[in-house]
């Protein structure tokens, strides 16, 4: 029994296919098939159903992927524990982003972060937050930015900043005559929302349970862009609600339609999250580092309305 091979099993657990399981691990499909076979072969066991599409970890195969995992993870602690001990920062680096920070903080930080630390190869994804937590979980990343608190006892959360929400309101909308707006003019009758999966849309709707406005919807309709949803609430369908940063790259005709909340603003915290095992841990530090820098920068320079986690939070 191999390291090698216990990736391979990994891959092909991952993956459910040989052929993107071999070229994931970038060997060839007969190699990866010979090297499974042969330790299915020592272990006397299968430890993949091969006649299901796709192809399925039989009941010992899960258990024994469930230790593969662990044992793969030991062995790159060893290679980590030697990276700290030179000082050395760089490798293959895996990073998830929810959706509704990934446009807005990651051209905020990678251009300096590649600069500052070129032997560092990044392979950034836009995933959900259910789909960063499994990763994180699984190994398959090795660290994320995303909205906490997510109460995952293997998670490290490291907060980065606090992010306001800001109302959409346009004109002839019932609440574009205020100068601000309070948690309880909300209702979820004109709200439009991101679609299901988006931990932003669930914290509209929380907002929103604390408001006696609630009446049925209209009609229903969820989107995965908030440039689909400002434009809606344009056309005369509602309003929406944006993470402060999003409504700064708004265009110039529509910033008018902006409302800021009132205190106490509501807004969510924005983390960089890792596994407990602290994989990697230099780099995810020189990551923090660089983003708290970009942040601060903000904030002092650009006047950016979003609060330091080293400040008051309350909002």
């Amino acid at each position: 029994m191999t390291i090698t091979q216990l990736n391979y099993v990994l891959a092909v657990a991952e993956h459910q296919n040989f052929t993107k399981a071999a070229e994931h691990s970038f060997v060839t499909q007969p190699t990866l098939s010979m090297q499974i076979q042969k330790l299915e072969d020592e272990l006397s066991v299968k430890i993949f159903d091969r006649s299901k599409k796709p192809i399925a970890l039989t009941e010992v195969g899960k258990k024994i992927v469930a230790q593969a995992k662990n044992i793969v993870n030991e062995s790159d602690r060893i290679t980590d524990i030697v990276d700290q001990e030179k000082g050395f920062i760089g490798g293959e680096y895996r990073i998830g982003i929810i959706p509704t920070i990934m446009p807005t903080l990651l051209p905020m930080f990678l251009k300096t972060f590649i600069q500052n630390y070129p032997k560092v190869q990044l392979k950034i994804k836009e995933l959900t937050t259910p789909e960063i937590i499994k990763q994180l979980n699984d190994g398959q990343l090795d660290a994320a930015l995303a909205a906490t608190p997510l109460d995952d006892d293997n998670l490290i959360e490291r907060p980065l900043y606090y992010e306001p929400f800001v109302g959409y309101i346009p004109e002839n909308h019932r609440l574009s005559d205020h100068k601000n707006i309070d948690v309880a003019d909300l209702s979820l009758d004109d709200i439009l929302l991101l679609e299901d999966g988006h931990c932003f849309r669930d914290g509209i709707i929380n907002l929103c349970s604390a408001s006696k406005n609630n009446t049925p919807k209209k009609f229903q309709l969820e989107s995965g862009s908030f440039e689909t949803l400002t434009k809606l609430a344009n056309e005369g369908l509602g309003m929406t609600l944006l993470p402060y940063l999003h409504s700064k790259q708004l265009v110039h005709a529509d910033e008018g339609n902006l409302k800021h909340f009132n205190d106490p603003k509501p807004a969510r915290e924005v983390s960089l999250l890792y596994h407990k095992n602290e994989l990697k841990i230099q780099i995810t530090n020189a990551l923090k580092e660089t983003i708290d820098a970009v942040i601060r920068g903000a904030i002092a320079f650009h006047n950016v309305n979003i609060i330091s986690p080293k400040k008051n939070h309350t909002l």
